[in-house]
């Protein structure tokens, strides 16, 4: 029962208020004075205070500083004769919940009861609602043969109502949204396993990873104009989604699509596919001292700028004037902010930031990053709070007042890896956890995408027997050695490689300031 104290020094007129307010459920506590208030408070809990603001000894807002002092989470209702300005602005500055004016009707009070107490309670039995008719429609969508593009479509409904539901205090409706992510999980692999072999040869293809900068990013270049693409690794679609609302505050969509990443979702693979233009095997033909492969030593990303280069020729595009920077640490994050201004002569500038990449990976080496991540939804709260505070945010900002066009997008996703999948293989098979690439690899095929015939997909094919498997859902590869160990070291991390809604489907946003 909700206990709710009204203080008022006329409070015997206010007896068939109080009456009503009992037969609908609400245990009531009077007091006279603030002085008697603040008595009753110190030995009774209170989940709300109706607070006189004219009483004769401690006033009104007098009484309302002290409660506020000491017991700052109560919310607390004045009740005033007076429309004066100035005592509803001090009411306001001391954090009043709300405010009445006498006299007050019954069914005022109920109401601000309601929008008080009762809140949270109707907006999660709301939420609830709402997703459990959802489920049914969303569940006919899976069991039917959908296009990419109807997948695009399932996965942002997930998505919204997995995000609507966090917001709620009710864990119960957790679990289903959940299971239901987990089923669209296992659809998507069928779906991508059938027909990424004709994606990826540009058969009724969607938008591929190496399409990317010619379809999304070259059509909004112009010679009188400086367009930039903040490309942040490792961002999945919620996470854009917890960041947008901060970042809509200066700018408006024009135009809100999603991409697919291409196989490895692996930023040596994607993200040079991306700045490149072309496909893995392609940039490894054509770019032999430029590409290394898994088992090779040193960065993988090196190169990126000369492949941008490249494909704007390629694109007839060598006298548009461009930059491209990676951002890898906070304080050359803080030194590019200064460099924003000088950018604007260019037409195209490349902004790629790595923090949430690191992020990802940090979780899984320390013990503080994932506790403070220790689900989705811990794992976008700091993501939250890491751009609030980022050198990127105030990047973003500088732009705006620059009046450009901003497109954010990244290079692929994460997932939380939950379900172990033994795999083995020789010395020479790479590292990555959601997907192996080498000759002599064992391993149980229904956990996986395979493809024996790289070079049919586009993939570099290190030796005659080489080929590639993808760990489907969120399962994980453990090699047979130190099995329970590496089993239980790498459950619930966030990995990326393989194939899911989380990796794959990508938010490409095209926005220019308001």
């Amino acid at each position: 029962m909700n206990n709710i104290l009204w203080v008022d020094d006329e409070i015997e007129l206010l007896k068939p208020h109080i009456i009503y307010l009992q037969s609908k459920g609400y245990n009531l506590t009077t007091a006279k004075s603030g002085d008697e208030a603040l008595e009753i408070i110190e030995d009774t809990s209170f989940n709300l205070i109706f607070l006189d603001e004219n009483m004769p000894g401690l006033s009104g807002l007098e009484t309302l500083n002290i409660i506020k002092d000491r017991y700052h989470n109560i919310p607390v209702i004045m009740i005033t004769k007076s429309e004066e300005e100035s005592i509803m602005e001090e009411a306001i500055g001391s954090k009043i919940s709300d405010y009445l004016i006498k006299p007050v009707n019954p069914n005022q009070i109920l109401l601000t009861i309601k929008k008080n107490l009762d809140s949270s309670r109707l907006v999660d039995e709301k939420i609830t609602k709402s997703y459990q008719q959802e489920f049914r429609n969303i569940s006919l969508q899976l069991s039917s043969n959908l296009t990419f593009e109807e997948w695009y479509d399932v996965y942002k409904k997930i998505i919204y109502w997995e995000l609507e539901l966090s917001k709620s205090n009710d864990n119960s409706i957790d679990e289903i949204i959940s299971m239901q992510k987990s089923e669209a999980n296992s659809q998507f692999f069928r779906f991508v396993s059938k027909n990424y072999e004709s994606w990826i040869n540009d058969i009724n293809s969607p938008l591929l990873s190496h399409n990317l900068m010619e379809k999304k990013v070259f059509p909004y270049l112009n010679k009188d104009s400086s367009v930039y693409m903040l490309l942040i690794d490792n961002l999945r679609y919620d996470q854009w989604k917890i960041i947008e609302d901060k970042i809509l505050e200066k700018f408006k969509v024009i135009d809100d699509d999603m991409y697919m990443s291409i196989l490895p979702t692996s930023t040596q693979y994607s993200r040079n596919s991306i700045f490149s233009g072309l496909k893995p095997s392609e940039i490894a033909s054509k770019y032999p001292k430029k590409w290394l492969n898994d088992e090779d030593e040193g960065g993988k990303n090196m190169f990126e700028e000369d492949f941008l280069i490249d494909q704007l020729s390629r694109n007839h595009m060598s006298d548009f004037k461009s930059s491209y920077t990676k951002i890898t640490n906070i304080d050359f994050g803080r030194k590019v902010i200064n460099k924003i201004d000088n950018m604007k002569h260019n037409n195209l500038n490349v902004i790629v930031y790595n923090f949430v990449d690191m992020l990802s990976h940090a979780r899984t080496e320390m013990k503080v990053i994932k506790e403070l991540a220790d689900d989705d939804s811990a794992y976008r709260s700091l993501t939250a709070s890491w751009f609030e505070h980022s050198p990127l945010n105030d990047i973003i900002s500088k732009i705006a007042q620059q009046g450009s066009k901003v497109i954010i997008t990244t290079d692929h996703g994460t997932i939380n890896v939950n379900k172990p999948s033994k795999v083995i293989g020789d010395k020479k098979v790479n590292p990555n956890l959601r997907y192996k690439q080498g000759k002599n690899l064992n391993y149980i095929s229904s956990d996986v995408f395979e493809v024996n015939d790289p070079l049919k997909f586009f993939l570099p094919k290190q030796n005659i027997s080489s080929k590639y498997i993808f760990a489907k859902e969120d399962l994980y590869f453990v090699y047979q050695n130190n099995y329970n160990k590496y089993v239980n070291f790498y459950k619930n991390t966030y990995q990326h490689g393989g194939v899911s809604l989380e990796e794959m489907l990508l938010p490409i946003i095209v926005m220019e300031p308001k």
